[in-house]
């Protein structure tokens, strides 16, 4: 049956999870700040390549630990806006706790949680039930597999950068498009999907076509892609560029 933890007990069981992850490594955590021992387990699993997959639920990532987990090859982000639960599970075992992955929360916070055995008949339709409530969180989140991470702070200050633009919206400062259409426009993450190819791979087709450019470490539009259609429009995340959906016939 499941196992009460206290603060030190979520903390080493945490590890311990991290630690034994061979398939799979789920962290939920609203607010993010990794410990040296925490980074030291990350990087284990990077070398031994396990997938790893990180939800969080605030924008206020701090840009170095943006920055880290970008360099990781086999992590890949997810931002869920109202994202409250607390959650980390391998292949085999799931603690949920009141604990955020939270540097000062471990140290200093008095944490309650609870470890999950998948092996423990007792436990395994507990970790089902719980896993399909993290499928469903996960579907439904952002995918920040390919956010561009902020620089760091000092020049944050200094030019007001948005930590959070998708590199396939292609953020832009200033281009506005010179050509419309009546149609239905679609942002490059929309437009990925139904070419049925992945965000990286279009953006190195339209830059290929000239459609778009590097401008100020930044995507572009060119006058060739402003004559096909595209427009700045502003998300969420700021602004990016939409397409017309008659594009996709030119880029199958």
């Amino acid at each position: 049956m499941p196992k009460y933890l206290r603060t030190s007990g979520i903390t080493a069981g945490v590890e311990e999870l991290i630690r034994e992850a061979r398939e799979r490594l789920y962290i939920i955590s609203p607010y993010l700040k990794l410990s040296d021992n925490i980074r030291e387990l990350l990087n284990d699993k990077e070398r031994e390549k396990a997938e790893v997959r990180i939800i969080f639920g605030k924008q206020e990532l701090n840009p170095t630990e943006m920055s880290y987990l970008q360099n990781l090859k086999y992590v890949r982000l997810y931002f869920s806006k109202n994202l409250h639960a607390k959650c980390y599970l391998n292949e085999k075992k799931m603690i949920i706790s009141s604990m955020n992955l939270y540097e000062f929360s471990q140290q200093n916070n008095r944490e309650m949680g609870i470890l999950i055995e998948r092996d423990n008949e007792a436990d395994k339709q507990v970790y089902e039930d719980a896993w399909k409530d993290i499928e469903s969180i996960m579907n439904n989140a952002t995918d920040f597999s390919y956010v561009e991470a902020p620089k760091d702070i000092a020049e944050l200050k200094k030019e007001t950068i948005k930590p959070f633009i998708k590199k396939e919206e292609f953020k832009t400062e200033s281009v506005q498009s010179t050509k419309s259409y009546d149609g239905k426009y679609l942002s490059a993450t929309a437009l990925s999907k139904e070419l049925g190819i992945v965000s990286k791979d279009l953006i190195s087709k339209f830059e290929n076509l000239k459609w778009i450019e590097r401008k100020n470490d930044e995507w572009a539009l060119t006058n060739l892609g402003k004559n096909k259609g595209g427009q700045i429009r502003k998300g969420q995340y700021g602004e990016y560029i939409a397409w017309p959906e008659l594009v996709i016939k030119e880029l199958k």
